[in-house]
C-alpha cells in the first residue's frame, strides 16, 4: 500500500512539474502546448512502445511447440494470476534478464533471455515470470511509459526554454536566473521521479510475483543469482536502448552509491530482504 501511494504521489508531482515548466515558458498558453505535446507523446508510446521495445531486442515469438516447458510455465502462471494469456518471447542474449511489456493485460508480452534460462532453476524462473506477470497486472506498463514520457517532454521543454526564454501569465520574460535554474533542475528532477516511480512499482511487482507464485523465496534467490551473474556480462540491446533498463527485472545498467539515485531499481540487498521477510510472514 506504501508503494502504491507513493507512485501516486510522485506520478502528481512530475506532472505537477510538468505544467509548471510549461506555464514558465508560455504561460496558460505555454502550459496548454505543454500538455498537448505529453498527450500526443504518451498516445504514442501506449500504442507501439511494445512493438518498438521488442524489435529493439530482436525478440522472437515462441509457442507451446517451439518452447514447450517455458510456453507452458507461463501460462500456468497467468492462470493462477486470473490474466489473458500473454504473447511469449525469448531473446538471443547472454545475460539472464526479462521484461514485460504491451498496454494492457489483453494486449501483453513477456520476455525472456536465452541465458536467463539456462542459468536459473524451473522455482526461480517460476518466480520470475510471476514478477513479470505482476507488473501486467498492476498495469505498470503504463505508468512507466506516462513517467517515462512526461519525464522526456519536461527535458524537451528545458531545451525550448533555453532557446526562447520563459515567459509568465502575461506574457513578459521571466527572471533569466529563474528562467536557467528551471531549464537545469526540472529535467534533472524529472529524471528523479521517473526512477523513483519504477523503484516503488518494483517492491510492487517482487510482492505481487510472490503471491502468483506463491514461492518468495524462490524469487529472491533468482534475484540474487541474477545479480551475480549479470555483473560479467553486458546486455547489447541494453546498452544500445538505455530508455529500455527500466522495464527489465534487474537493471542491466545499474550503478551504486550515489548513481542509485538515478536507477530504475532498487538494490537488489533491499528487494532479497522484502522477500525474505515475506516468506518468513513478516512482510
Amino acid at each position: 500500500m506504501f508503494n502504491l501511494l507513493k507512485t501516486a504521489v510522485l506520478m502528481a508531482a512530475i506532472t505537477a512539474l510538468f505544467m509548471a515548466l510549461g506555464a514558465m515558458m508560455g504561460g496558460r498558453q505555454g502550459m496548454m502546448l505543454a500538455l498537448i505535446i505529453a498527450l500526443g507523446m504518451n498516445f504514442f508510446s501506449y500504442w507501439f512502445s511494445d512493438k518498438l521495445v521488442l524489435k529493439m531486442y530482436n525478440a522472437q515469438e515462441v509457442d507451446e511447440t517451439s518452447a514447450p516447458q517455458f510456453y507452458r510455465m507461463v501460462r500456468d502462471l497467468a492462470q493462477h494470476a486470473e490474466l489473458p494469456m500473454p504473447r511469449v518471447y525469448l531473446i538471443n542474449e547472454d545475460a539472464p534478464n526479462a521484461f514485460a511489456t504491451g498496454r494492457n493485460p489483453e494486449h501483453a508480452a513477456v520476455a525472456a533471455t536465452t541465458g536467463i534460462l539456462r542459468v536459473l532453476s524451473e522455482r526461480e524462473l517460476r518466480g520470475v515470470m510471476a514478477h513479470e506477470l505482476a507488473h501486467v497486472k498492476h498495469r505498470d506498463i503504463l505508468i512507466s511509459t506516462i513517467s517515462a514520457t512526461m519525464a522526456g517532454a519536461i527535458s524537451m521543454l528545458g531545451n525550448f526554454a533555453m532557446i526562447f526564454g520563459g515567459r509568465d501569465s502575461e506574457g513578459r520574460p521571466v527572471n533569466p536566473i529563474v528562467s536557467i535554474l528551471m531549464m537545469i533542475l526540472a529535467p534533472l528532477a524529472a529524471s528523479l521521479i521517473q526512477m523513483a516511480i519504477s523503484r516503488a512499482r518494483e517492491f510492487e511487482a517482487d510482492r505481487g510475483g510472490a503471491e502468483i507464485s506463491g514461492d518468495p523465496q524462490a524469487l529472491a534467490s533468482a534475484l540474487q543469482k541474477i545479480h551475480r551473474i549479470a555483473q560479467g556480462i553486458p546486455m547489447e540491446a541494453a546498452e544500445r536502448h538505455p530508455e529500455t533498463a527500466q522495464m527489465m527485472i534487474m537493471n542491466p545498467l545499474s550503478a551504486g552509491g550515489l548513481r542509485g539515485l538515478f536507477s530504475t531499481h532498487p538494490s537488489t540487498e533491499e528487494r532479497v530482504e522484502k522477500l525474505l521477510a515475506m516468506a518468513a510472514g513478516r512482510g
